[in-house]
């Protein structure tokens, strides 16, 4: 009962509309009797920590409790999935309501943890996003990758001609869009003092700490061009975009895992054994 109440208030939360959290920590007391208000309350907190963990939203102000046990994660990832269209619907008619003052992204340094959400159980939290390779589905989420990148073509023309650089403005090129994917890079922009911008937009609806995949190509050109590349991380994009940078030099600091390789058969010959 208490994890599709969790999602119930997500939609609307997603959605603009109100509702009141304390009212379900109280029923939920009343109906399972041996549980506190605040019990309740930290029970949907650990539907957040597991949320985070598969790059979803969440509903703001149930900070993270990360003492969840492997059965609430498999129940949340089957109402996730229940809820799904629901969850889009609802971010979807947000974002239109709000579309004409969403032209430019709040962009600011990756925040330190929250709250208490220590090292060690940060590793809890990314350990559920192994499980369900939420980089993976983000990086095949076509649609969610080009809305992204629409909303930063729109935030670099913004910047621009906020500071009088109409012309320029003009010639930020859709590049992934245009010319396709093989650039290393998907969008051409400028700084506001007009050196070149390349940029490799990374979208996700969860948090900005949710692991992404970079691929061999754009490694190279990070590093062949790395005084006009950076990547552009943009996060929470269902509920309310925010972006941070990345460039180069701090993107190779960042930690790096191998998630496939490449095998070739060596020159000696293969001895047949029966089985």
């Amino acid at each position: 009962m208490v994890v599709p109440a969790y999602f119930e208030m997500l939609c609307k939360e997603l959605a603009g509309r109100r509702y009141i959290k304390s009212s379900q920590h109280e029923k939920f007391s009343a109906l399972l009797e041996v549980r506190t208000p605040k019990a309740v309350e930290n029970k949907f907190r650990n539907i957040t920590a597991v949320l985070m963990g598969m790059g979803e939203v969440w509903i703001e102000g149930y900070t993270p409790l990360v003492n969840f046990q492997l059965p609430l994660v498999l129940v949340v990832n089957r109402y996730l999935e229940e809820y799904r269209e629901s969850l889009v619907k609802a971010a979807m008619e947000r974002q239109s309501a709000f579309q004409e003052n969403l032209q430019e992204i709040e962009v600011n340094p990756p925040s330190a943890l929250p709250g208490k959400l220590t090292s060690e159980k940060l590793n809890k939290v990314y350990g559920v996003s192994q499980d369900y390779d939420v980089a993976a589905r983000d990086n095949y989420n076509r649609e969610l990758g080009e809305e992204g990148e629409r909303r930063v073509v729109a935030h670099e023309q913004s910047v621009l001609r906020k500071a009088g650089l109409d012309s320029l403005a003009e010639d930020v090129v859709w590049v992934s869009k245009v010319e396709g994917d093989g650039a290393g890079y998907d969008i051409r922009s400028f700084t506001p003092d007009r050196r070149k911008r390349l940029i490799e937009v990374k979208t996700t609806n969860g948090w900005e700490r949710t692991p992404f995949y970079v691929t061999r190509n754009e490694k190279r050109v990070s590093r062949e061009r790395r005084e006009e590349w950076c990547l552009f991380r943009l996060w929470n994009f269902s509920q309310r975009p925010r972006a941070f940078e990345l460039n180069s030099a701090e993107l190779e600091e960042c930690h790096w895992s191998a998630t496939n390789y490449q095998v070739w058969l060596n020159d000696n010959p293969i001895q047949h054994r029966e089985v």
